[in-house]
């Protein structure tokens, strides 16, 4: 909580408490700007900012005042005739309701609504779903568009440069991460997303996972009185149609709610290459590869839940998830093989691939809370379980072609794949804080999470008439994790300094076993995460952190199943049975300063890494290359990060996001060569402009510079988007219509080189998208927060 930044020295010190929330959603509103002046001659007397609760607390001497409260996108509201009496020691303004504000500007009119960024020193909160950017697109896509996250082109997410970062939906682990990891964004329609939170140094409260931090996408969800919701509705080219309802419901006590996306994808993919050449001893052999694909997906996404609040301090909050992806592929892979040189063509192969896969996922959860009667005194407790398993069939037909590209006499060679994964997850989580004296915390809690996967594998080729599985193929994998945590967390302040000391243990037990092979592999480990926060409040609304966090990364499933990706039988993709967890120390410094009209957020960060885990491509002499982790000895990143929002006049927004690091990662267990240091920066502009009326223009350009690896180095890449957004219907509705990276420049480029090889890959992460979404409102505004959110 922020005391006064400004007070007068003489005579006894009163205080002025109150919460400021928004007027029309009774939501609380954390940073505004609250200011008390002398009623005599309008001098300052005391100012400070909200918390993240909207709570403040001014001092000031016996006198009379008026107030003043601030907040970005809403209009002014002054408190007149404030007298603070001796005898007093607090005077308590309650609940302070400030509006949206509407402002005329001879032809513009300028709608207040929730700033697409909240900066706070702990976290940074994006309300995508106020970004026309993101009209009709997906949650990868998303998280693709927001400051210090890139997504590369196979789904990874990657934070502050680290692709180490745990991602959440509604505070808690999804189903739908489970087997395609990030990549499993893609299946749920952005238009269920309210906003995003970014936690880039968690403390000890979250679990330890995610060496980067945490990225919590929190879902659209409404507890106003009657029934009220919003649609989005998408068409786009290529192929992109879509969905997103959310109802609520809520009548005295029972709240119902229903959540329901659907998304049909048809785009094809043709501008992927791969060049490689491999040296022998006296031979250079060159292979230039092209991949065309065409992939036809159809998700639907479900929610159904209720809340029951048995009264003002107890709410008990249960739900029902079920979402189904089914998908085509279709993807054609050219080798075009070469002897010393470009213009010496040996032969062309084709492969071509026809895959067909089903996902259905189920999540069950069941969430109580109670407040004790004080404000922040509360008891939560979470009980999650998921059910999940994926069926994909795949074919492949080999042909080899002349070098005048005629069919040679070479019979087809025809092979399958099948992979059948199921998953099964039980969450339980129990968090309880207790407040002391006047800002004061203690928390606790307990969090046990078991999982089981299992994944039947089995490549089968067809020869002499009869389907013969492949040496090394034939096996099922079987993945069993239980994670029993624990932890504490005291927190309070003193006069302008605030501490917040946290220690979490976790218990880790990890089996992995092939059973045709019968090979075990079990890793039984206890760590102890120390963590740190001290905030310290200067003049003029800037505030500073510093935060100390331990963590970690566990291999993931699909780092340590052995399979090896089939698709592309020249390039090979698997995980390591036998990694290790990478252990990081992350120190930042964070400063924070709030104007009238803008706000600074800047960060200064270290990390060191043990056991990093790094992705090493190798290469034989016949050219066939397979990628998988390992574990390096270390990398130490530092960084610098910058976040601004201004709006220089009332009808135009800007944000700026840079981030400058560098990265120096040793890979020398391995071998003396797999070692970088490398200095990037990546950095996203966003403006936006309000014109004719109730128009707008978004302009988004973001650019990633070029960057070193262990084994080559990652090209740059830039692209810009534009999104036009029209209020109609009488403001119940917006026409959104955007097209995402105009020039189709998005591409991930890299070359890779090793002691018989050079590879260089250039693959578009998406193709052009034009999007047209209407969003229409039902008996909501067009600002209106409709997030609940919930924190681990």
């Amino acid at each position: 909580m922020s005391p006064s930044l400004m007070a007068q020295n003489q005579g006894a010190l009163l205080e002025v408490r109150g919460k400021v929330i928004d007027a029309e959603t009774q939501e609380a509103l954390p940073y505004a700007t609250v200011s008390l002046f002398q009623a005599q001659d309008s001098s300052l007397v005391s100012g400070g900012i909200t918390d993240d609760a909207g709570a403040f607390i001014l001092e000031a001497q016996v006198g009379n005042y008026y107030a003043t409260i601030n907040f970005m996108g809403y209009a002014s509201r002054n408190i007149n005739d404030l007298t603070l009496q001796s005898g007093q020691r607090v005077v308590n303004l309650g609940e302070i309701g400030i509006e949206a504000q509407s402002t005329d500007l001879e032809e513009v009119i300028v709608e207040g609504e929730k700033d697409m960024v909240e900066l706070a020193l702990d976290k940074k909160i994006f309300n995508v779903s106020q970004d026309p950017i993101n009209a009709g697109r997906t949650a990868a896509d998303i998280l693709g568009n927001l400051p210090s996250v890139t997504v590369d082109g196979e789904g990874n997410v990657n934070l502050r440069g680290s692709s180490n970062v745990t991602i959440l939906i509604d505070g808690k682990p999804s189903g739908l991460l489970s087997f395609d990891g990030a990549e499993g964004l893609r299946q749920l329609q952005g238009g269920l997303v309210d906003n995003v939170e970014i936690i880039t140094n968690p403390s000890a409260r979250y679990q330890a996972e995610g060496m980067a931090g945490i990225i919590n996408i929190v879902l659209k969800k409404e507890r106003s009185k009657g029934i009220n919701g919003s649609f989005d509705f998408t068409v786009g080219q290529p192929d992109n149609y879509g969905a997103a309802i959310n109802l609520n419901y809520r009548k005295e006590n029972l709240n119902f709610f229903i959540n329901y996306g659907l998304i049909y994808r048809n785009i094809a993919n043709p501008h992927n290459t791969l060049y490689q050449e491999v040296y022998g001893d006296d031979t250079t052999f060159i292979t230039r590869q092209r991949n065309t694909s065409r992939q036809t997906v159809l998700n639907n996404n479900i929610q159904l839940g209720a809340d029951y609040f048995f009264n003002e301090n107890n709410i008990l909050t249960t739900s029902f998830t079920y979402r189904h992806a089914k998908g085509k592929r279709n993807t054609e892979i050219e080798y075009m093989d070469y002897l010393f040189n470009n213009d010496n063509l040996q032969s062309i192969i084709r492969r071509y691939q026809d895959e067909s896969e089903t996902e259905p996922n189920l999540e069950y959860s069941l969430n109580y809370k109670r407040n004790f009667g004080r404000e922040d005194h509360e008891l939560t407790a979470i009980l999650t379980y998921i059910d999940n398993w994926e069926e994909s069939d795949q074919n492949y037909t080999q042909r080899t072609f002349l070098t005048d590209n005629t069919p040679s006499n070479e019979p087809d060679q025809l092979q399958r794949s099948y992979n059948y994964e199921t998953e099964k997850q039980l969450l339980l989580q129990a968090d309880y804080v207790y407040p002391f004296g006047k800002e004061g915390k203690l928390e606790a809690g307990i969090r046990n999470t078991l999982r089981d996967i299992t994944n039947d594998f089995l490549v089968t080729e067809l020869q002499e008439q009869e389907w013969v599985p492949l040496e090394g193929l034939d096996n099922d994998f079987y993945y069993d994790e239980n994670i029993y945590a624990a932890y504490m967390i005291l927190g309070n302040k003193i006069n302008k300094v605030g501490y917040q000391l946290g220690l979490r243990g976790e218990y880790t037990d990890l089996t992995t076993e092939l059973l045709q092979t019968a090979e075990v592999n079990q890793r039984e480990y206890f760590n102890l995460f120390p963590s740190a926060h001290f905030t310290y409040d200067l003049l003029n609304q800037h505030a500073l952190q510093l935060s100390y966090s331990r963590r970690l990364h566990r291999p993931t499933y699909n780092d340590l199943t052995p399979f090896v990706t089939f698709f592309d039988n020249r390039n090979y993709f698997s995980g390591n049975p036998d990694l290790n967890p990478e252990y990081t120390h992350s120190i930042e410094v964070g400063h924070i300063k709030y104007f009238e009209n803008a706000s600074i957020s800047s960060a200064i960060y270290y990390r060191h890494t043990d056991d990093k885990i790094f992705r090493i491509r190798d290469v034989d002499e016949e050219g066939l290359a397979t990628t998988r982790p390992y574990n390096l000895v270390k990398e130490d990143a530092y960084g610098a990060e910058f976040i601004t929002s201004y709006q220089p006049i009332a009808w135009w927004k800007m944000d700026l996001n840079l981030n400058f690091y560098r990265s120096m990662i040793d890979g020398s267990n391995l071998d003396q060569s797999f070692e970088s240091d490398t200095y990037t920066w990546f950095g996203r502009l966003n403006s936006r402009f309000t014109v004719w009326g109730n128009t707008d223009i978004q302009l988004r350009g973001s650019y990633e510079a070029p960057q070193l690896t262990p084994q080559g180095r990652q090209l740059a890449t830039a692209f810009l988007d534009v999104a036009i957004t029209r209020d109609i219907l009488k403001k119940k509705g917006t026409l959104t219509l955007n097209v995402i990276d105009i020039f189709r420049s998005n591409r991930n480029r890299s070359i890779t080189e090793g002691d018989i090889f050079y590879t260089r890959s250039n693959f578009l992460r998406s193709p052009r998208q034009i999007n047209l979404t209407l969003n229409y409102r039902l008996n909501q505004s067009k600002s209106q927060s409709k997030s609940d959110i919930v924190e681990e």
